[in-house]
């Protein structure tokens, strides 16, 4: 059996995968291992047999490829926007850092861990690509690869249990945007008791839209120029703080459901598959000369969205237009609306893409102390996908994917990669298993990364952002792809992957220069 697995590597990976996904849907107290069960089981099966690790390297550098790309383009929309938010946690992330590589070498040295064992115990719990870098730095140590296939699920089950604790938490984040999967979108039908310019209503037009006004009996879309007079009633759609601001603006809650009255005035949902459309702000898009309607809400998987006109479309996102009775098949031709149409894979923007991303984590930057620099398989793909997520589009390129396809192709990345490792690392792992040196190592990463992660949650306290930001930016922070899938599988919010992409992307930079440090020292 095992001459017939080693000879068929993909055969391996498959079981791997299937047995994994297995044991991530048991729960371990308060932990469910979703997609790291593909590591653990990895790590037993490699156990076995070294052949059964051998020449995975190019399917796991797929695997994280796909992972890293598609995560920087989910969290390259929203980059630009949290980055004001962010910046502090940032920061805080390179001394969180700092502390944790003085930590690991002062805790090592005490313990008789050698430099080459720190080096490749710091990328291991870290989760980091730095380990090419550690390796290189320590003269491919046998050290170096021992400790970071300790290290790297020990790196796992701390940062879990992390994430169990601190993601469904709330906190005050006063400084913190509020998350729109958690807030919802809501309309009220709203009766009038003022003379009004819309200009003058609260929220108008960043954090709510209108959309039916009946007006003597008539009942139509609302435009931007219409003003409000005292009598009309017209339909209030936002976040619920932000619409009751406008509500108590304009006058009262009524108990008239405008939506019920459809002869006139309808409103349906349709996909964006129109290849012109994705990759461009509401805004740009003349919305009410095309089919005389407005858009006035975006789902984009699970998260309802309010249809702001900075708002960026994406293939396969729903929107919800309210036009003229008549104009429904005018709004359909506009928007597409097409399953079909979305349910292809661009290949060209994806492959340009994923090899700028691999270009840009080739290139090797020489630094003092002879010293070499390059963000590897991992970050290039990602910091490219984040600039590329955060321009949509370039010309006729669009480098937006439907986000379920963004969904499949991480979901299998992250699965693929995490095989392999564990496959890869498994005889390393078992060699010295219930060794001292192994007691050693585990204590020293575990030490160090509750201490790193708790100074970096503490200031993300501190500096007034949600939990769920803070999980994110501990889950970047870890750079460890499974505690990111178990933090979105607990809790739906957008601010998790913005974190995530943005500590790291920072954090692999950081961790590339530290673990050449810690090598030296």
């Amino acid at each position: 059996m095992i001459d017939f697995l080693a000879a068929h590597p993909l055969v391996t990976i498959m079981g791997v995968l299937a047995l994994g996904a297995l044991l991530g849907q048991i729960r371990f107290g308060p932990l469910r291992f979703g997609a790291a069960g593909a590591l653990f089981v990895g790590l037993l099966v490699g156990m076995l047999d070294p052949r059964l690790g051998e020449g995975m390297t190019l399917v796991r550098q797929l695997g994280v490829v796909l992972f890293c790309y598609t995560v920087g383009l989910s969290a390259g929309s929203t980059l630009l926007s949290d980055l004001r938010r962010q910046w502090a946690l940032m920061v805080a992330s390179i001394g969180a850092l700092v502390v944790m590589a003085a930590t690991g070498l002062a805790a090592g040295r005490a313990l008789g861990l050698t430099p080459a064992h720190v080096s490749g115990l710091f990328a291991g719990v870290l989760t980091s690509p730095a380990i090419d870098a550690a390796q290189q730095a320590t003269g491919n140590s046998p050290d170096t690869l021992f400790a970071y296939a300790v290290s790297y699920p020990t790196g796992v089950v701390v940062a879990m249990v992390v994430v169990a604790v601190v993601a469904t938490r709330r906190w005050p984040g006063r400084r913190d945007n509020v998350s729109m999967a958690e807030a919802g979108i809501k309309a009220v039908s709203t009766r009038v008791t003022r003379d009004a310019r819309i200009e003058e209503i609260p929220g108008w037009p960043s954090r709510i839209r209108m959309s039916y006004l009946l007006r003597d009996g008539q009942m139509r879309v609302m435009s931007r120029t219409d003003e409000l007079h005292a009598g009309d009633e017209v339909l209030v759609v936002g976040m619920p703080a932000d619409v009751n601001a406008a509500v108590g603006f304009l006058g009262y809650r009524t108990r008239h459901v405008l939506t019920e009255n459809r002869r006139d005035v309808d409103f349906r949902r349709f996909v964006v598959s129109n290849p012109r459309l994705a990759g461009r702000a509401l805004g740009d898009l003349d919305v009410r000369e095309q089919c005389d309607g407005i858009v006035t809400r975006v789902r984009r998987g699970d998260l309802e969205m309010l249809a702001t006109d900075d708002l960026v479309l994406q293939p396969g996102d729903r929107v919800l237009a309210v036009v003229p009775r008549g104009r429904l098949g005018d709004a359909q031709d506009f928007f597409g609306d097409s399953e079909a149409g979305v349910s292809q894979v661009d290949a060209l923007t994806l492959g340009m893409g994923i090899a700028l991303g691999m270009l840009a984590g080739a290139v090797a930057v020489p630094l003092p102390g002879g010293l070499r620099f390059s963000l590897g398989a991992a970050a290039g793909p990602l910091v490219v996908g984040m600039v590329l997520g955060a321009l949509h589009r370039t010309g006729p390129f669009r480098w937006d994917l439907p986000h379920a396809t963004n969904r499949i192709l991480r979901q299998l990345g992250l699965m693929i990669f995490l095989a392999c490792v564990g496959l890869a690392t498994g005889p390393a792992f078992s060699s010295k298993l219930l060794t001292w040196d192994c007691l050693r190592i585990v204590l020293v990463s575990a030490g160090s990364l509750a201490l790193g992660g708790a100074g970096l949650l503490l200031a993300a306290r501190r500096l007034g952002l949600s939990a769920q930001r803070a999980t994110g930016g501990f889950a970047g922070f870890v750079g460890q792809p499974a505690v990111l899938g178990y933090a979105n599988s607990l809790v739906n919010d957008e601010r998790i992957d913005s974190a995530y992409g943005a500590l790291f992307a920072l954090g692999t930079v950081v961790k590339i220069l530290l673990v050449q440090l810690i090598a030296l020292a």
